[in-house]
């Protein structure tokens, strides 16, 4: 029996305002926080969920036991697809590639992606600067823009990390999440601010990129 893509489908469409490269200058411009739990809603399945404010379920991927999956879709609360992520071969360098998609009424993704990529994140190793030695996970190559973001690793724990923009500002972090009581929980939960300018479904693409070449996925 062949097993369905995986896919990421928010089920509260009002906690991200963007929808696509296009929508980004009507979203909403104010900081929002997510909790990302490492695991997913299928029983014995792979994958995230990610929560909103409100508690809700805001996006989710399941991979159906299905580990290593090379093509992965975030779709918005009606199951329309938004954003594809593939994976891509290129010699010894792990590349994934995120394509906007537009829905056409049978709701077939693969027929209406774009022709390019909107980004391609590929992964970094380790670069020395003069106030010390610090980790860049990888690389986010904006195709329209040619701007180049990077996903740089958190200085406490490896599950923490810090997405940076081509000026250098701090566009969405991800750290352990803590209790009103200040208790840390697991590795496998965590909570993502994204900033007032960046592109939350963007954001939300790279987290689960990270996820996928980490192998949480």
């Amino acid at each position: 029996m062949a097993i369905a893509p995986p896919r990421i489908q928010p089920v509260s469409a009002h906690l991200h305002s963007s929808a696509s490269p296009k929508d980004s200058d009507h979203q909403e411009k104010k900081q929002v926080c997510y909790t990302v739990w490492m695991k997913s809603l299928v029983f014995n399945g792979r994958g995230c969920t990610v929560y909103g404010q409100d508690g809700r379920a805001a996006y989710r991927v399941d991979n159906y036991a299905c580990r290593r999956s090379r093509e992965v879709f975030v779709m918005d609360s009606g199951g329309k697809t938004l954003l594809k992520l593939l994976k891509k071969n290129f010699g010894v360098f792990k590349t994934w590639q995120g394509y906007s998609c537009c829905n056409n009424n049978n709701g077939d993704a693969a027929a209406t992606m774009e022709d390019q990529p909107w980004f391609r994140v590929q992964k970094e190793y380790k670069i020395l600067k003069k106030e010390g030695r610090y980790n860049v996970r990888a690389v986010v190559e904006i195709a329209l823009s040619g701007e180049v973001y990077r996903i740089i690793d958190g200085a406490s724990h490896k599950s923490e990390y810090r997405i940076v923009g081509a000026g250098g500002e701090v566009l969405a972090e991800i750290r352990r999440k803590q209790t009103d009581a200040g208790v840390v929980l697991g590795d496998d939960v965590l909570t993502l601010t994204v900033g007032p300018t960046a592109d939350r479904l963007l954001v939300v693409g790279l987290v689960v990129v990270c996820g996928l070449l980490d192998r949480c996925i």
